[in-house]
């Protein structure tokens, strides 16, 4: 090691006794090591290890050492490049921020102050209070209401992140963490409301809060129901998940509760459990009943599978399922199937049978394809299945009678002439008779009408010019069935089909100016692949008729012509000087004359020989091998008729109530007067048909809707109550004979503040299940199946405090009676009135009813009555059926909020099954 030579000369000094002084001593020795210890002179370089250099040139250059430039050890750090990052910006987004009255910026201490109606915006961050402080040193926000001149605090924050709003009395925000500190926040999540006194926010997806409340009501400051969160978790939009939990109504602790819970909070369909209502039936035992898994496959299908479950055995299975696709298509599909057990294995009444029905209804959106469309309708099932069913989902099908469906699909092909086919099938089922007809399928074809002698431009004129043809055919393939034959093999082979074709050619025009005449024929062509064969058999005294499995048809044709002309009646009222009430009375009448003719087509007409029991008498029967045909007959029999109509119409002109009205205002008094006859040319007797009326019209402003017919006979009748060829004036009679009539009556009377919403889900129900577009059936009692009216609706008007002044009330009623006297029976075969209504009690209590009244049998029809309580938040329901084979009652109570709608308390008896 080199040492560097000192630059000075140490002074040598002689050593004298002197008087010393310690504390300097000591001075100067620590003065001495500090230096020596933090002192430091320049360094020399370490000897490094020569290069040889290559030789290159016969000169040799030799280069003195100490003229090598020094290098430096903190040149030879082998790190080039710094570990260490740079220090992060404090904000990594652009903030905006404005204020109404004032926004400053204290330099020393780094803040920025916003003063009434502040808003700051920090990437998907925003804020908005009436006091915003930014402390840059810090990294915070911090936001605060002010308080106005009547020491009112205004201006709360509003704290919003993505799509999560929270709105809390003040709020602590950390922009580097991306933590906060809330104070008395109100946060709705999915329906609900999450209100907290303190919210501490982890990050953009998750909130810990401390004794929170959850609840539905919109009272935020009194609700009157809440869970009390102890500590909880929520991730908005996903979940809340919390520990200990109870209910508390009205700030009082109920013992409904859970050690923890889980409340899912979703934007979008998520699958899950459905909570099943449970009972007790009187012959099934006790009952879990639709309970089930909803499955949201995605955002265009879902699937609900519910079960019912009996404890004696019984059980139910339904698949319920909605899809649609916007600008495309929308429908819903529904299969029910129920395992019916009755008493026990055993005994004398022990019985078992199962029942379905399955339904579907499908709609086009008309512009998805202007030239094909698709639809279906159907309801079909076994006859008794609302009969017997056990869900109270269908108490308000349990009349009907019928059950019908049809599914098509039809095209369109544009072009001159236009052309159009279709495929339909069809269902017709009586649950009384158990008979079902089904098309399966039934095919139409058309041409659109031609006019062969149409000029090329202008209007047609006269008869030629007029004439036109089309082509029409239709093919069937018709099933007539029982329930228990229902999709067996043989009720397909008992199927009948058939084709028919049909040309009609016509023609109109004017005749005398004021006469419109129209002329047509029609050829009419039926193709069949059963035919019959008729014979008798003398051994066993009966007619034997044989089914001929092949090909065959026959062909017919008429001709028709009908004249008729429209007459215009005014009947004035008015006076000079007077403005009468009724200023004019207008008679619309339009008579037509009608003829037919009908060949008689015997040719497609054979005989066979029925001998008498002796043996010595036969005698030929007529008839025809097309009997089976499903397109009828040919007539055998030549007609030649004329046919007779009037049809009126009344219409009035009244002076306006309103007095600012110019015009006298229109009134119909009969929409509809209509009277029709015909008389067969060719008949030999009872030529004249009876007189069919038929008439209808609108009263009290269209709230009245009244509609009647009635069929007169002018043929009288003998003894046996047979008709004569005698006219019955001439047998001591009137002009006529009464021999049918009906007459209905309905209307619909309601308040303006509560009309009959023809949406809702209980009607919707019944329409589904084939029943009435109202509630005169009643209505299913099935309350905890049935999502409660949106909470989204329009705000309710405000309610006076005087409530009995202005009560909403709505009112139906239908009435119906059929006269009978076709044979002398004099009876009226069928009277019945029926009504239901709702009356609103008070803006929270409402009460309904469905019933009707038998005249003829003095009893009263199907009853139903409906009690409603709003609870704010909660809703109850209770319906009664009194009596008739359908006696139940049902009693719910549960939260409207479809999230929380699992919370419920039901209680219901079902109709006994036996009765």
């Amino acid at each position: 090691m080199a040492f560097q030579k000192p630059s000075h000369t140490f002074t040598k000094i002689h050593l004298k006794a002197l008087h010393t002084n310690n504390f300097k001593i000591l001075f100067a020795l620590s003065f001495t090591v500090f230096i020596n210890t933090f002192s430091f002179a320049q360094d020399i370089p370490k000897k490094q290890t020569s290069i040889e250099p290559s030789v290159k040139d016969s000169v040799t250059v030799s280069v003195d050492s100490l003229l090598l430039p020094e290098i430096s050890e903190k040149s030879q750090d082998t790190i080039v490049t710094d570990s260490i990052k740079p220090k992060k910006e404090t904000l990594t987004d652009i903030v905006t921020y404005r204020a109404t009255d004032y926004t400053s910026f204290n330099q020393k201490k780094k803040q920025l102050y916003l003063f009434n109606e502040a808003e700051i915006t920090y990437g998907d961050i925003n804020i908005k209070a009436g006091s915003i402080t930014v402390d840059y040193s810090k990294n915070t926000v911090y936001a605060k209401g002010i308080i106005d001149s009547t020491n009112t605090y205004i201006q709360a924050p509003v704290f919003t992140q993505g799509q999560n709003v929270v709105e809390p009395d003040s709020i602590i925000y950390n922009t580097k963490t991306e933590k906060a500190l809330i104070y008395n926040s109100v946060t709705e999540q999915s329906g609900g409301t999450v209100v907290a006194s303190i919210t501490k926010k982890e990050n953009d997806s998750v909130y810990f809060i401390n004794r929170g409340k959850y609840t539905t009501a919109e009272n935020l400051e009194d609700p009157e129901y809440y869970f009390l969160l102890r500590k909880a978790k929520v991730v908005p939009g996903k979940k809340i998940v919390t520990g200990l939990t109870n209910l508390f109504i009205y700030d009082v602790p109920t013992p409904i509760g859970l050690p923890f819970g889980f409340f899912p909070q979703t934007e979008t369909q998520t699958s899950g459990v459905i909570i099943p209502s449970f009972g007790e039936q009187n012959e099934r035992g006790y009952f879990l009943q639709n309970g089930g898994y909803y499955f949201a496959i995605n955002d265009y299908v879902d699937l609900a599978v519910l079960g019912d479950y009996y404890t004696n055995g019984s059980y139910g299975l339904r698949l319920e399922s909605t899809y649609a696709l916007r600008y495309k298509f929308r429908g819903n599909f529904a299969f029910r199937y129920e395992n019916l057990i009755s008493s026990e294995r055993g005994f004398p009444d022990y019985s078992k049978s199962t029942v379905y029905n399955l339904r579907w209804s499908h709609s086009q959106d008309g512009k998805s394809s202007p030239n094909s469309r698709f639809s279906a309708s159907v309801n079909l099932g076994s006859s008794t299945y609302y009969r017997t069913t056990l869900n109270q989902a269908n108490i308000g099908s349990t009349l009907n009678n019928t059950l019908s469906s049809s599914v098509s699909y039809s095209k369109t092909f544009q072009g001159e002439p236009q052309t159009n086919i279709s495929l339909t099938a069809t269902h017709t089922q009586n649950t009384n008779t158990q008979e079902i007809n089904m098309t399966l399928p039934t095919f139409q074809g058309s041409v659109g009408r031609i006019f062969p002698f149409a000029p090329k431009v202008g209007t047609k004129k006269g008869m030629i010019q007029n004439v036109s043809l089309q082509y029409n055919v239709r093919g069937e393939n018709r099933i007539r069935t029982t329930d228990s034959l229902f999709f067996t093999k043989q009720m397909f082979k008992d199927a009948e089909a058939g084709f028919q074709h049909n040309i009609p050619l016509s023609t109109n025009f004017k005749l005398f100016k004021h006469f419109s005449l129209s002329a047509s024929t029609n050829y009419n062509e039926v193709w069949t692949f059963k035919t019959i064969k008729k014979s008798f058999d003398e051994l066993n005294r009966k007619i034997v008729i044989d089914t001929v499995n092949n090909f065959d048809t026959f062909r017919t044709y008429n001709f028709g012509a009908s004249l008729g002309t429209t007459i215009y009646g005014m009947f004035n009222f008015e006076k000079e000087g007077k403005d009468t009430k009724i200023k004019a009375i207008r008679h619309i009448v339009r008579p037509s004359v009608s003829y037919n003719i009908n060949p008689a087509f015997d040719r497609y007409y054979d005989t066979y020989e029925v001998v008498s029991a002796d043996g010595l008498t036969t005698s030929d029967v007529e008839y025809t091998r097309f009997e089976r045909s499903i397109f009828g007959i040919p007539n055998n029999t030549f007609s030649s008729s004329v046919g007779l109509s009037v049809s009126n119409n009344f219409e009035a002109k009244v002076r306006d109530k309103d007095t600012t009205a110019t015009e006298p205002k229109k009134v119909i008094l009969l929409n509809n007067l209509n009277f029709s006859t015909a008389y067969n040319l060719a008949g030999d007797s009872l030529q004249w048909s009876p007189i069919r009326m038929t008439g209808g019209t609108q009263l009290f402003d269209n709230k009245l809707t009244v509609n009647f017919g009635a069929t007169l006979d002018p043929y009288a009748l003998d003894n046996n109550n047979n008709k004569i060829d005698k006219f019955n004036i001439n047998n001591g009679g009137s002009l006529f004979r009464l021999t049918s009539a009906n007459f209905t009556m309905s209307t619909s009377f309601s308040s303006k503040d509560n009309k009959k919403d023809t949406n809702d889900r209980g009607i919707q129900e019944n329409v589904r299940n084939g029943g009435r577009d109202d509630d005169l059936f009643g209505l299913p009692q099935d309350y905890s199946n049935q999502n409660f009216e949106d909470e989204e609706g329009d705000e309710e008007e405000t309610t006076s405090e005087f409530y009995n002044n202005k009560i909403p009330w709505s009112l139906r009623l239908a009435y119906a009676v059929n006269y009978s006297n076709a044979r002398r029976e004099n009876l009226i075969s069928s009277h019945s009135l029926m009504f239901s209504g709702d009356i609103e009690l008070s803006p929270k209590w409402s009460v309904g009813a469905s019933s009707g009244y038998d005249l003829k049998d003095n009893g009263f029809t199907f009853t139903q009555l409906r009690f409603k309580r709003d609870l704010l938040s909660w809703s109850m329901d209770f319906s009664w059926v009194p009596f008739s084979a359908n006696s139940s009652w049902n009693f719910f109570i549960g939260i409207s909020s479809n999230i929380l709608k699992d919370l419920k308390y039901e209680k219901r008896r079902q109709p006994d099954q036996r009765l």
